[in-house]
Formats: structure tokens, sequence, C-alpha cells
């Protein structure tokens, strides 16, 4: 009944407003501060190349797999990095996990085994809170990362 006093100019401007903002709705990078500070990071450029991996990344030549949520948690857009997306867990909150060459990110809360995005070659660090609210690169996890390279069995395969 409501449609019918609109009209059609009516729904076509109500169509238009919901889906005309839904470009504007992406991701916002998460912006951290790292407590160690190099001179080769990635994102930078050196030679005309670009940086993709730092000190205490472990890099991975992967061949394109699917990244899954090692935890029920939520991913987030890097805003420093290549292609970066981070990963936090209330499981094991003082940490974050950091995941750059991720492609296709799907950001947002994840349970444990849902794809977080496809890599090729991966580079990952975990990071710690400091007291001081920065973020302090510590030794990677080796659990967390095969978590995230190995998809929990389905509970539904026999």
């Amino acid at each position: 009944m409501a449609f019918r006093q609109l009209g059609f100019a009516g729904l076509g401007a109500c169509l238009l407003l919901l889906t005309g903002c839904a470009d504007t709705l992406q991701a916002i990078p998460r912006q951290i501060v790292i407590q160690q500070v190099w001179t080769l990071e990635p994102g930078k450029w050196v030679g005309g190349h670009r940086v993709t991996a730092g000190l205490g990344d472990i890099s991975l030549a992967l061949g394109n797999p699917t990244l899954v949520a090692p935890f029920p948690g939520q991913v987030e857009l890097a805003a420093q990095g290549v292609n970066c997306i981070y990963f936090s867990t209330p499981d094991i909150p003082a940490y974050l996990f950091r995941y750059c060459g991720v492609r296709h990110p799907q950001v947002g809360w994840r349970q444990p085994g849902q794809p977080m995005g496809r890599s090729q070659y991966l580079h990952f660090a975990t990071l710690r809170r400091q007291p001081n609210g920065t973020w302090a690169i510590v030794e990677p996890s080796d659990q967390v990362l095969e978590k995230s390279l190995n998809p929990p069995p389905s509970r539904f395969r026999r």
C-alpha cells in the first residue's frame, strides 16, 4: 500500500538511495604503530621494486590456496604493507596476526575455517600489544599459521 502512495518515482528514489550507498560502504584499513622501525619495511620501494616482507615475517610459497580463519575472529584490511590483512581473536586478545600477499580478502567476523583470502606468496607475522599501545613483532606462531593453511575437517564429510 505504501508503495502505491509513493508512485514509481518515489520507489525509484528509494531504490537509488538503498543501492547508491552500497559502493561507499568499504572496509577502512586498520592503522597500527609497530614499535620496531627498519629501513626496509613491507610497502617501501628499493631499486624500483616493492618490498613485500621484512624482519619478523615468515614467507611461504603457497601456490594460491585459500587462507582460513584459525579461530573465531575479525579480519581487517591493513593500512601498511602489500595486500595485508590483520586477524584478531578474543581467544588471544594481546596478539594480532598479519598476513601479507593476500588477494580477495574477506573482511569482517570469521568463524574457524572460513576463508580470509587467497595467497600465492604469503608473508606472516605475529604482533603483540605493548603497554604503551604500540605493537611489537614477536616470534611467529607456527600453530596459528598452520591452522590458517589447513582448514578443519568438515563436519559434513564422511
